[in-house]
């Protein structure tokens, strides 16, 4: 398919930057709905205020964590970070690409300590939330990369491969839609009657994303200019094993503390 959705006055728009902002509804509705169903202590106004605040977040640290990974010419961009967010190109619209999840990571849980700081709130009813509304959103991320023609497979030759960089490949993004989206969210959305104690949610999140991205990782062609970093594996799946690491870790910690 071609990447551009649509011309608007000469701008063009990406089928991932629909993908995005289908992304961002798709989690508020979630967030909304199992508030109201789940009958969680969460107000429609601060819910909306907490939306705006992980949002920036997200964004900022998406792609600075992009930046710093994964670009190539992460140089330039720190000695010009007006360019970061710059979408012109030669004086030609191209939008922006790059964003990296575990960049993203990072800056939601900074927006999220300081929006909970700031009005007061109880942070892990926050993140459970979080944790079964994201999924769903995610997927339409992941379908974005696979529109837009980016974070392309391996190079295979199973009968359902898609021609991509002149290669028949693996739809590594339809992969990871399934098992970083739909898989985690069926895990969670089923396991959040069962929860002993606040901030489980976020804590199994924080593990079952990891695994899902580092199988998904085996049919992905490893980042431009990095390749494989050590022992056979790359930056996602080194990344993978960190945010694994700090989920478990906080999953023992939370259950064990009596703060």
């Amino acid at each position: 398919m071609n990447p551009v959705a649509f011309s608007l006055f000469g701008i063009n728009v990406h089928w991932y930057g629909i993908m995005y902002v289908l992304a961002l509804l798709i989690a508020l509705w979630a967030a909304k709905y199992f508030v109201k169903k789940d009958k969680i202590a969460i107000s429609n106004s601060l819910l909306d205020s907490y939306f705006f605040w992980v949002e920036i977040g997200v964004i900022l640290g998406a792609r600075i964590g992009y930046i710093i990974i994964y670009d190539p010419n992460t140089l330039y961009y720190l000695t010009h970070p007006w360019q970061i967010f710059n979408p012109f190109v030669n004086g030609e619209f191209v939008g922006i690409r790059g964003m990296s999840y575990h960049g993203a990571v990072i800056g939601f849980v900074v927006a999220t300590l300081l929006f909970c700081r700031v009005f007061k709130q109880n942070i892990l009813l926050y993140l459970d939330l979080v944790a079964i509304s994201v999924p769903l959103g995610y997927i339409f991320g992941r379908i974005g990369n696979f529109l837009n023609q980016e974070l392309i497979g391996r190079v295979t030759d199973v009968s359902w491969g898609v021609m991509s960089a002149g290669a028949l490949r693996h739809p590594s993004q339809i992969y990871e839609a399934v098992l970083e989206g739909v898989a985690i969210f069926i895990i969670l959305y089923l396991y959040r009657r069962y929860k002993r104690f606040n901030g489980e949610l976020i804590a199994l999140y924080a593990m079952l994303y990891p695994i899902m991205r580092f199988i998904c990782e085996f049919y992905r062609e490893p980042d431009f200019g990095i390749g494989f970093v050590a022992f056979g594996l790359s930056m996602g799946q080194i990344l993978s094993i960190i945010m694994f690491g700090f989920g478990l870790w906080l999953y023992f910690w939370l259950k064990f503390t009596k703060k």
